[in-house]
């Protein structure tokens, strides 16, 4: 039993218009056809779509959907999430039908994150044309990308993921202060039977209102990263870190702020792993060079206010 990747997301917001903007002029995803009432869909491939947009009174990641290969899988992983006390919410013909997937349930990790698992992923004929110009995403049996999430409950959360079916990739605690006994913080990066580097990543953590640290698109080429990032600037959305390379994944890509608080990464060229003989890595740092964070920036601009 494995997880074959990340296929789509749900989230909640209450500033739909500001998400169909971001979603359209920045990101420079596609709009789709509506899977059902109050639900705004956005396409990067040909999957009838990856982003599920859904309004309401909060602003916040419902879900991160992964895939699995078949109903056998489907079952077994609904016994084993069963067995370590997670809530199972069966999923209706109506809401498969919606997802574009043959069956699915929902369930949460021990720190509340959302999830749904499902089979049997729809693809459609509809031709994927960016409203920005975007030469395209790189998703195919790597999936959408991945989700980041907190977690305050470290050594749980990550047993339950590798129950549930993921691999450890990259295993750090990274320090973000030069105070020599900072005990840092743990993450645990986590790869899907695919070649992407993590699928799914938990940092130690309080779970943020957003319930979402950021998610990740991986475009095709670093000139469509860069002109995104023109993008952000011009439509004046917040940058949460500026232009870098990781190490451990080796994307080249920046973060900026949606609009419901959580981040999305933009990255090309990301390092393709061999899931199957994969020793997992601990890195010291995130990145290579570049990804000046916000609140580093802010640090920076209080300390010289104080020379």
């Amino acid at each position: 039993m494995g997880i074959k990747a990340l296929g789509y997301v749900r989230i909640e917001t209450a500033k739909a218009e500001a998400w169909d903007h971001f979603m359209t002029q920045v990101v420079g995803v596609m709009r789709a056809v509506s899977p059902c009432d109050g639900v705004a869909a956005y396409r990067i491939d040909e999957r009838p779509f990856r982003f599920w947009v859904e309004r309401g009174d909060n602003d916040r990641l419902v879900a991160a959907a992964y895939e699995v290969g078949d109903a056998g899988e489907l079952a077994a992983l609904r016994e084993t999430i069963a067995g370590l006390g997670r809530e199972i919410v069966e999923g209706d013909a109506d809401g498969a039908r919606a997802r574009g997937v043959a069956e699915f349930f929902a369930t949460s990790d021990p720190s509340g994150n959302g999830l749904e698992f499902f089979w049997g992923d729809a693809r459609d004929d509809v031709a994927f044309v960016s409203p920005a110009g975007v030469s395209g995403f790189v998703t195919g049996d790597m999936g959408m990308g991945h989700a980041v999430l907190a977690t305050p409950n470290f050594d749980e959360a990550h047993a339950f993921y590798k129950a549930v079916g993921f691999g450890d990739t990259d295993i750090p605690r990274f320090r973000f202060s030069d105070d020599p006994g900072d005990p840092g913080m743990g993450f645990a990066f986590m790869h899907a039977a695919n070649g992407r580097h993590h699928s799914v990543a938990i940092a130690e953590m309080p779970v943020p209102p957003s319930a979402c640290i950021h998610l990740m698109l991986e475009m095709k080429t670093q000139s469509d990263v860069g002109k995104c990032h023109d993008r952000m600037r011009a439509h004046k959305v917040p940058e949460s870190a500026t232009i870098g390379r990781h190490i451990n994944d080796q994307t080249f890509g920046f973060y900026m702020q949606t609009p419901s608080g959580f981040d999305i990464e933009i990255g090309a060229d990301p390092l393709v792993i061999d899931p199957a003989n994969w020793t997992p890595t601990a890195h010291l740092v995130p990145s290579e060079w570049g990804h000046v964070w916000a609140w580093q920036k802010a640090l920076e601009d209080s300390k010289g206010e104080q020379a």
